[in-house]
């Protein structure tokens, strides 16, 4: 389709252009809840895997708090030990279901929606013959390494993946969060795994009854089914933290890798590309889910036909 000197390009079917007061949404669905693509706010995907992917994430972690602080940490009859290690542990394990949840309910890069009008179109003041991409599900017009995702049902800048156990596209905007809670989840697996064996050690060596609240057999189980999900944990967060980190320095997303898809774009030396996820210089702030937090904006904006909207 020409227009106004410049050609646009669907990326999957012929799609009429909108008119400003077409509502992309008339006549579709309950979809995910978020805010305007213009606002920074709160993000969630009413998806039924993902909500219970989310949903167990929080319990295995849990769980393992219960079992490293009321099995292992309180009975244990070294004060220090019980408090150094229960405070490390419980902050990894809050920085961890932070960073989940900065995952999960944080924009990942969505695209506005329903962009691709011809008022639209006229006020990026494109050179003559230059081409555009829209896409034909949300009606947007889609930048330079956008995706549009099914579940989300948004075009996602720099999307990455899908991720069901934070319930949200890996994009843009919440790459960091990800990263970090892959990294924090790794951390706490190891550090489980660790106390287990020191448990086990040292209950073996002494009476079961004296280093446990727990029956033995209860106390044994516990420890086990803890040590096989910090196992599975923690291969399956190396594994992904590694992606990432490799994608990061490449300066490619991962759909992109598979896709093998030839760089359009120029690509930025390693360094400049993690000061652009992780957000500024090298820093603690790196490794901080709080950054850039303020629960004081946190207002609750209007109601919407699919639900309520947030904006921070």
């Amino acid at each position: 389709m020409q227009s106004s000197g410049h050609r646009q390009r669907d990326t999957e079917q012929h799609q009429p252009l909108l008119s400003a007061d077409d509502d992309p949404e008339a006549g579709a669905g309950a979809g995910p809840l978020y805010p305007p693509a213009d606002q920074d706010g709160l993000w969630f995907i009413q998806d039924g895997c993902g909500i219970v992917c989310g949903v167990v994430t929080w319990l295995l972690v849990l769980y393992a708090d219960f079992v490293v602080n009321l099995v292992m940490l309180l009975p244990n009859k070294s004060l220090w030990y019980s408090v150094i290690n229960g405070a490390l542990f419980n902050f990894l394990v809050v920085m961890a279901l932070a960073s989940h949840l900065r995952a999960m309910l944080s924009d990942p890069g969505a695209v506005p929606k329903g962009n691709a009008t011809k008022e639209y179109m006229d006020s990026l003041q494109l050179k003559p013959g230059e081409v555009i991409y829209k896409c034909p599900k949300c009606c947007s017009i889609k930048p330079q390494r956008a995706h549009h995702c099914s579940i989300c049902k948004r075009c996602i800048r720099k999307m990455d993946h899908h991720c069901p156990w934070v319930n949200n596209c890996v994009g843009e905007k919440n790459q960091r969060f990800f990263v970090l809670f892959t990294m924090y989840i790794a951390l706490i697996s190891v550090y489980a795994l660790c106390l287990s064996f020191l448990q086990f050690y040292s209950c073996v060596k002494d009476q079961w009854n004296e280093c446990t609240d727990f029956s033995p057999p209860v106390a044994v189980m516990l420890m086990i089914f803890l040590c096989l999900e910090a196992f599975l944990f923690l291969t399956f967060t190396v594994v992904m933290f590694g992606t990432q980190i490799h994608s990061i320095c490449n300066d490619e997303t991962e759909i992109e890798r598979l896709k093998n898809e030839k760089p359009t774009w120029e690509r930025r030396v390693r360094w400049e590309v993690m000061k652009a996820v992780f957000g500024g210089p090298p820093s603690f702030l790196w490794f901080n889910p709080f950054t850039g937090l303020r629960l004081r904006r946190l207002l609750m904006t209007r109601t919407r036909r699919s639900g309520v909207e947030f904006s921070v």
